[in-house]
């Protein structure tokens, strides 16, 4: 029987472009010989919990419309942490539904050998890698602001009143 599996891939900022995971994923499902039923794609950081294709993703898995997710690695599923990331491995595991990575051949869920102590270490390593990216953003900004350069967007940028809705500009102020 031919496995239904589905892609899920992500990038972190709209500057990115996450097509480049898609076509080799793609790729890697025709040599895997199984059925691709479904992308999903977020552009939002892994370290957070409401990513919209994320979410449907998981809905979907709950209602198990397909056998299989494949990934670029593990920090494109997520960053959010050993926890996080292990409960969601768990969810999938009760759902039936396995989690595979095309680039590291150790992540297949599908396969009973695999232990969850290499998803807990690259776990943390990706949350690890999220932090450092975090704090290097903020000090190019605090670099940027020391010269004397004004941050921000023009006023009347709708851009950033959604922005300070969602509380980003009062996070980037602590």
């Amino acid at each position: 029987m031919v496995k239904k599996v589905v892609i899920y891939a992500r990038v972190s900022t709209t500057r990115q472009e996450a097509e480049n995971q898609v076509i080799e994923l793609k790729k890697y499902v025709e040599l895997l010989k199984m059925e691709l039923v479904h992308i999903y794609l977020d552009e939002k950081s892994g370290r957070v919990t409401d990513r919209p294709e994320f979410q449907k993703m998981l809905s979907d898995a709950r209602l198990r419309k397909f056998d299989l997710i494949l990934v670029w690695s593990l920090d494109r599923f997520s960053r959010e942490g050993i926890r996080n990331t292990l409960s969601y491995i768990e969810r999938l595991k009760h759902y039936n539904v396995g989690l595979k990575s095309m680039t590291e051949g150790w992540l297949d869920t599908s396969n009973e050998s695999m232990g969850n102590l290499l998803i807990a270490i690259f776990s943390w390593v990706g949350e690890q890698e999220a932090r450092k990216i975090s704090e290097r953003t903020k000090a190019g900004l605090q670099r940027v602001k020391a010269s004397g350069k004004k941050l921000g967007r023009p006023k009347g940028s709708k851009d950033k009143n959604q922005r300070k809705n969602l509380g980003y500009l009062k996070r980037w102020e602590k």
